[in-house]
């Protein structure tokens, strides 16, 4: 597998931001995971590069729905 975490990461880049959480939280079961802890664990991905700011729910919804179709296909 192909290392994400060499890549800058930006908002928009909602499948790269999964490959490095399933990297970052391999064991995590994302059904748990809340808005708040999936923004703190995506805005301390060491290539995360993007203004935190920018944020909003519906990118967070994106990249959880995102994550949880990657570890469950």
């Amino acid at each position: 597998m192909l290392e994400n975490s060499q890549f800058p990461l930006h908002w928009d880049a909602s499948y790269e931001i999964v490959l490095a959480l399933i990297e970052a939280h391999p064991e995590v079961d994302v059904e748990l995971v809340g808005l708040q802890q999936l923004y703190d664990w995506i805005i301390a991905l060491p290539n995360f590069v993007d203004d935190p700011q920018l944020a909003n729910e519906g990118i967070l919804n994106n990249i959880l729905r995102e994550w949880y179709e990657e570890v469950n296909p």
